[in-house]
């Protein structure tokens, strides 16, 4: 059986397919989670009280380049870990303790969005926020099918009316055209509704900021929404078309969101445990960035600030 790095290796082209990025984005993300395994490999030597002599332990089964493209084996395609581990030649406990630990690396070197990029930099913030304000920036949300919790006060915290199953909410604020992930907010409960979920990020922005949503947002000032149509009564010809123009800018959003849900992890039921659920969506949001071009590797690699669009 041919393994996906091998794959990859051999057949370029289908790296997209496979594993959801491009061969040459890989590579540039494999030297820059080498980097963050190094740094976390000295901090845990320096914390070891040392009873062998150094490299006298078991040697490593994987090497970078396996433990990254097995984690990104895991976030497009989804597999059972006793699937995933046949892929690569270990064990099934092998290939989830593999999976979990290359997904705190690519989540702690890839930001998931602009906010979360300029975040510690408090200058780098404020030019963020002013220069967003040039845009009409598009919300919207989506909701994944999540287990049904045994507790019953639980059961109704998550059940979503709207799509009648127990779900998670996530936010999704975008650039026009959906170039870039500007904010987002995810693992909401699913009974939240999208107004409220707005309104708790609505902080991290400029006053004069404006925002394009659907009808969800109806009532909120900062969002441009569709004219509703009145009861027992029609839509005027001007307002059927200034509606099928937000329609048009708003389209935007909804690709991103259908990028986020190639990796399969963020579209089909989540099958992890819930705590974990987090870490994984914002990986694949950082993914989904170097996918788009909003990231570039080398970049964060030479620690050089990235520009905001």
């Amino acid at each position: 059986m041919t393994s996906p790095l091998k794959r990859i290796q051999e057949y370029p082209k289908e790296s997209k397919r496979l594993i959801g990025i491009e061969y040459d984005q890989f590579l540039a993300l494999v030297e820059l989670a080498k980097q963050r395994h190094i740094e976390k490999q000295i901090e845990l030597e320096a914390q070891k009280i040392r009873i062998n002599a150094k490299g006298a332990g078991r040697k490593a089964e994987m090497t970078v380049e396996e433990g990254v493209c097995l984690c990104l084996v895991y976030l497009r395609q989804k597999p059972i870990f006793e699937v995933l581990g046949l892929l690569f030649d270990i064990s099934k406990t092998n290939a989830n303790d593999a999976f979990h630990y290359w997904i705190k690396i690519i989540r702690e070197i890839l930001p998931a969005s602009q906010m979360e990029e300029a975040e510690d930099n408090e200058q780098a913030y404020e030019k963020l926020q002013q220069k967003l304000t040039e845009h009409l920036l598009i919300v919207d949300s989506s909701e994944q099918r999540t287990a049904r919790p045994i507790d019953y006060e639980e059961q109704k915290k998550l059940y979503s009316g709207k799509k009648k199953m127990h779900t998670l909410k996530n936010q999704f604020i975008v650039l026009p055209g959906g170039q870039d992930i500007v904010d987002v907010t995810v693992g909401e409960l699913g009974k939240t509704s999208d107004i409220s979920l707005f309104r708790q990020s609505l902080p991290k922005f400029n006053n004069h900021q404006k925002f394009l949503g659907d009808k969800a947002y109806l009532g909120e000032t900062a969002i441009v929404t569709p004219q509703k149509k009145p009861k027992n009564g029609e839509l005027t010809e001007e307002q059927k078309q200034e509606n099928k123009k937000i329609s048009t800018q708003r389209i935007g959003v909804e690709h991103l969101i259908g990028k986020i849900k190639i990796f399969r992890v963020a579209a089909e039921r989540f099958r992890l445990v819930r705590h974990q659920y987090e870490q994984v969506i914002l990986a694949v949001c950082g993914l989904v960035r170097v996918r788009l071009g909003s990231v570039d590797l080398l970049t964060l690699k030479n620690g050089v600030p990235l520009e905001p669009i």
